[in-house]
């Protein structure tokens, strides 16, 4: 397990930043399915849902920022458990781009890529690999997302792919836990680290990630923040 406990360039939990939240909290005084299931919780709602620069944020810059999308929350996620000697790595897939139906207008949809890299963590605990998911969409936004939809079952839109938006599998459990599984559409494979997964696997050419980076996102967050304050402003 030692492989699933060493420091990376992406996954620095040496940082003082993150020493210093995970002795504040105690999570090295839990045991581990304690400690995991509290940095769980601090991932998924203390870093909001958002859209980074690029994948290659390391852990200590996401905890800075205070918001990530699917791959940087689990950068951070992945060196909070090794800073607290939890063995995690990456699971990394595709997603359908539907996901962000409701975030992009139609027009943006039919330019992006039709497939997103995206990934999950997975965590070594009770002798198995427990598949963490649901960390990516913090709780406020979800509410809103909820109350726009008070009937919708099956739903994938708003960065959210679930069989059930009113009960989705997004709390912590032994058995997994999920937010986003719906759009998968390729495996990827597992990763020892998320550099690894990034370095192999891109979702943008040189232009299209500079234009993404210093303009598409910055509208992104505008949307998404706006939608955990007051709630979407039109249906899907």
């Amino acid at each position: 397990m030692q492989t699933y406990l060493t420091p990376t360039p992406l996954v620095d939990y040496l940082h003082p930043d993150i020493q210093q939240l995970a002795k504040s909290k105690g999570w090295k005084q839990l045991a581990p399915i304690a400690a995991a299931k509290q940095i769980y919780n601090f991932v998924r709602d203390k870093i909001a849902f958002g859209y980074s620069k690029n994948d290659q944020q390391t852990a200590s810059q996401v905890l800075t920022q205070g918001y990530g999308q699917c791959n940087t929350k689990g950068t951070l996620l992945v060196a909070l458990l090794r800073a607290c000697e939890i063995p995690a790595r990456v699971h990394g897939f595709k997603v359908k781009q539907q996901l962000k139906r409701g975030l992009l207008p139609a027009p943006l949809r039919l330019l992006a890529p039709k497939t997103i890299v995206h990934s999950w963590v997975e965590v070594w605990l009770d002798q198995h690999w427990v598949e963490l998911e649901g960390y990516i969409i913090d709780s406020a936004y979800l509410k809103q997302v909820q109350r726009h939809y008070p009937q919708q079952q099956e739903f994938i839109g708003f960065g959210i792919a679930t069989a059930c938006l009113h009960s989705p599998d997004n709390q912590f459990s032994l058995t997994g836990s999920y937010i986003q599984k719906l759009s998968i559409c390729e495996d990827l494979g597992i990763f020892t680290t998320p550099d690894e997964l990034y370095q192999r696997h891109h979702n943008l050419t040189a232009l299209s990630a500079w234009a993404y980076a210093y303009l598409l996102r910055h509208w992104l967050n505008i949307r998404v923040r706006a939608i955990r304050r007051h709630g979407p402003t039109e249906r899907q």
